[in-house]
C-alpha cells in the first residue's frame, strides 16, 4: 500500500460520508467533504507520477473512486430534488453502457487496454464541476435555480456525458469488428 492508493481508498471511504451529509441537509459540510475528495483525486494521481508509485491497484481503484463519488452524488441529489433526474440517468446510463461493452470484450476474448478519451476526461470534469457547482450554491444558500445557470451546466454536462458514450460504442464496435474481420474469436 502507498500513498496515493490511500488517498484513493480515502476517497472511497469519503462518498458514504458525502451521502449522509446531503441526507442530513448539512449542505456546507457535504461541500467541504466533497472538495476534499476531489483534492485526494489529483494529489493520487500527481503523486503516483511523482512517487513512481503507480500500481495495477491504483489503476483500478481511481476509476472506481471517480464514478462512486460522482454516481452517488448525482443519485443523492437527485432524490432530494436539486439535480434533475433526467440528468442522473444519463449519467448512469453511460456507464452502465461503458461497463456492459467491457463485458461483451471480455467475454469475446478480445485483448484491450482501459485508457479514458479526451472526451471523458472532460466528461468527468464536468460532471464533478456540476456536482460542486450544486453543492457550493447549496452549501451557501443561494437559489440557483434563480439564476438559469443550471440549466445550461445541466444540459451541457448531459451532452458531453452522451458524446462521451457513443465515442465508447464506436470504439468498441470497431475493436469487435476487426476481430471478426481476423477471424479471431
Amino acid at each position: 500500500m502507498n500513498i496515493p492508493n490511500l488517498l484513493t481508498l480515502t476517497r472511497i471511504v469519503l462518498v458514504p460520508v458525502i451521502v449522509i451529509l446531503l441526507i442530513q441537509s448539512s449542505f456546507f459540510k457535504a461541500m467541504i467533504v466533497f472538495v476534499i475528495a476531489g483534492i485526494t483525486d489529483g494529489l493520487d494521481g500527481l503523486l503516483a507520477r511523482v512517487l513512481n508509485q503507480r500500481t495495477v491497484l491504483g489503476a483500478y481503484l481511481d476509476p472506481l473512486a471517480d464514478k462512486a463519488l460522482i454516481l452517488t452524488s448525482f443519485v443523492t441529489l437527485s432524490i432530494l430534488g436539486v439535480i434533475p433526474s433526467w440528468l442522473s440517468v444519463i449519467v448512469i446510463s453511460r456507464d452502465l453502457i461503458i461497463l456492459v461493452g467491457i463485458s461483451v470484450l471480455v467475454i469475446m476474448d478480445i485483448n484491450f487496454e482501459v485508457r479514458p478519451a479526451f472526451i471523458s476526461k472532460v466528461t468527468t470534469t464536468f460532471q464533478l464541476l456540476t456536482i460542486l457547482m450544486v453543492m457550493v450554491f447549496l452549501g451557501f444558500g443561494i437559489d440557483f435555480r434563480a439564476h438559469a445557470i443550471d440549466d445550461i451546466i445541466y444540459w451541457l454536462t448531459a451532452l458531453l456525458t452522451m458524446a462521451s458514450g457513443f465515442n465508447y460504442i464506436i470504439i468498441g464496435l470497431k475493436m469487435m469488428n476487426s476481430t471478426s474481420s481476423t477471424g479471431r474469436h
